[in-house]
């Protein structure tokens, strides 16, 4: 893995080791909970809008499952 690469990857590490990302995390997770009752949709158009708000929210929310998947192969790729 070439420095750039790793430098990149301690840094995300780092940020997500703090107590701000846990906070983010929660928020996230509460706003998710809300968004994905669709109970209150009155068309499709609020129905595609509030798909994309939980397909970003996903993506937010399993950010460090996937570097960690991600970094984990890129270690065993360079040995």
């Amino acid at each position: 893995m070439d420095k750039e690469l790793q430098t990149y990857y301690e840094e995300t590490f780092s940020m997500m080791a703090t107590q701000g990302w846990d906070f983010l995390m929660e928020d996230l997770e509460k706003l998710k909970q809300q968004v994905q009752n669709i109970r209150t949709v009155e068309d499709a158009q609020q129905l595609y809008y509030r798909q994309g708000q939980l397909d970003i929210l996903d993506l937010m929310l399993n950010r460090k499952k996937t570097c960690e998947e991600v970094y984990e192969q890129l270690q065993g790729e360079a040995q």
